[in-house]
C-alpha cells in the first residue's frame, strides 16, 4: 500500500488564496502519547473559531482495528443516520501579519501500518513546504496539579537543539506513531521537534486543561502565532477546584502533593529560556535553513 492510495488532498484549493507563509506543521494524535487527550484538546482549541479548511485527509479503513476504535452512529436534525469514522484531517490555519501559517493535524493514532501513516503525514509536509514538523503530546508524570505544567522538548536536529535548548531523544523501548514519525522525519531530512507536557499521574485520566493551556502557550511563544489559550481559563479554574477537592479527601494524596510541590520548586530553578528568546532563536534557525517551496 502506498501513500497515494490513502491520502486525499485539496492543495490547489488551499493555495488559491495565495502562497503559504513559512508554514509549520503541528501534529497531535489521540492514543499512546496523549494522556487525557491533553494534546489533541490543545490543537482543537487552536483551530476553534478560526477559518481552518480541510486540505488533506487520511482514509481510516486501512489503519484501524474497528473493534478497538469503533465508529459511531449519529443522527442529524432530520434524524438521518450516518457513521462517524476515526478522523485524521489536516487543516490550514493562516495567520495574516505573522511569520507562520500552520498545517494542523489533531487526529487519532492508528493501530496498523504505522510506516504508511507516517509517510502520509510526511507527504503533506513536503508538498506544502513545511519548514518544521512539531509533534505535541502529553504523558503522566510525578508533578503537582498546583503548579504550572512543564513543557519539555527534544529533537535530533542539531540546529534546533542549539536554537531552542532542546535535549536529544534518549528513550529506548516500545513506541507509538509519534516515535515512528519522528524517526522517519529524521531520515527524510525534515527538521522536527517533539514537545511533551507532564500531566499529574495521580489524577488518572481526568481532564487537565491546564496542561493543554501550557502546550498552547509554548507554541505561541516559539512560533509567534495566536493559539487561543486564554479561552481555556474557565475550564482550567473549574478543573482546578475538582482536582483540589479530590486530593483534599485523601490525606495520603495531600501529603504526596506537598512532596511533589517541593521537588517541582527545586527543579524549576533550572528553567527554560524566556519565550521571547526561544522565538528569536527559532526564527534564526529557520533563516539559516533557508525557505522550502511547496511542491507544485
Amino acid at each position: 500500500m502506498n501513500v497515494d492510495e490513502v491520502l486525499t488532498t485539496a492543495f490547489d484549493d488551499a493555495l488559491a488564496a495565495g502562497p503559504l507563509r513559512s508554514p509549520i506543521m503541528v501534529v497531535a494524535l489521540r492514543g499512546w502519547f496523549d494522556v487525557a487527550e491533553v494534546a489533541t484538546g490543545a490543537l482543537d482549541q487552536l483551530v476553534s473559531e478560526r477559518v481552518a479548511p480541510v486540505i488533506a485527509s487520511i482514509d481510516p479503513d486501512p489503519f484501524f482495528d474497528f473493534t478497538q476504535e469503533r465508529p459511531e452512529v449519529q443522527l442529524d436534525d432530520d434524524e438521518e443516520r450516518s457513521i462517524r469514522w476515526p478522523t485524521n484531517e489536516f487543516v490550514l490555519v493562516r495567520n495574516p501579519g505573522r511569520a507562520h501559517d500552520l498545517v494542523v493535524l489533531a487526529g487519532v493514532e492508528p493501530h496498523l501500518r504505522f510506516a504508511t501513516f507516517a509517510d502520509s503525514i510526511i507527504a503533506v509536509a513536503r508538498r506544502l513546504g513545511c519548514g518544521v514538523v512539531v509533534t505535541v503530546g502529553a504523558a503522566p508524570e510525578a508533578v503537582p496539579h498546583t503548579r504550572p505544567p512543564l513543557v519539555v522538548g527534544s529533537s535530533t536536529n542539531d540546529g534546533l537543539v542549539r536554537a531552542l535548548g532542546l535535549s536529544r531523544p534518549s528513550y529506548q523501548g516500545i513506541t507509538g506513531l509519534v516515535g515512528v514519525l519522528q524517526e522517519r522525519l529524521d531520515r527524510a531530512g525534515i527538521p522536527a521537534v517533539s514537545l511533551r507536557v507532564g500531566v499529574p499521574h495521580y489524577l488518572g485520566n481526568a481532564r487537565h486543561p491546564k496542561s493543554s493551556m501550557a502546550l498552547l502557550q509554548h507554541l505561541e511563544h516559539v512560533l509567534d502565532v495566536p493559539t487561543g489559550h486564554a479561552q481555556l481559563a474557565d475550564d482550567v479554574a473549574r478543573w482546578r477546584v475538582l482536582h483540589d477537592e479530590a486530593v483534599a479527601d485523601d490525606r495520603q494524596a495531600s501529603l504526596y502533593v506537598t512532596m511533589l510541590e517541593s521537588e517541582y520548586d527545586r527543579r524549576a530553578e533550572a528553567s527554560l529560556p524566556s519565550g521571547d528568546q526561544l522565538a528569536a532563536d527559532f526564527e534564526r534557525f529557520l533563516r539559516e535553513q533557508g525557505g522550502t517551496d511547496p511542491e507544485p
